[in-house]
């Protein structure tokens, strides 16, 4: 019996196609960061001030976001960190 082709060999392509599919699906249940302009950013962190999850440092200009003890100089940053921590977070729950 001859060996098969390695050109006709679609299995490489079937568990590319899949993991491209299992990407997307992870993307479409992702959370979008994309969209934190710096005003909707300053509100966030203003809410999470009161909340005490974010603790400003004027000395070093900065803000620790407590939860994780990272440090940011910048609001927009640091919106975008605690959205995806959040997403991350909730994932875990989920997971479990």
């Amino acid at each position: 019996m001859d060996d098969p082709d390695p050109h006709d060999d679609t299995s490489a392509d079937y568990e590319q196609f899949e993991t491209e599919l299992l990407a997307q699906d992870r993307d479409a249940t992702g959370v979008n960061t994309a969209d934190i302009d710096d005003t909707t950013a300053q509100s966030q962190i203003n809410e999470l001030l009161d909340a005490d999850v974010v603790t400003p440092v004027p000395e070093d200009r900065v803000l620790v976001h407590e939860p994780s003890g990272t440090a940011f100089d910048s609001p927009t940053q640091l919106a975008v960190f605690h959205r995806g921590w959040t997403a991350a977070c909730d994932a875990d729950e989920e997971a479990e």
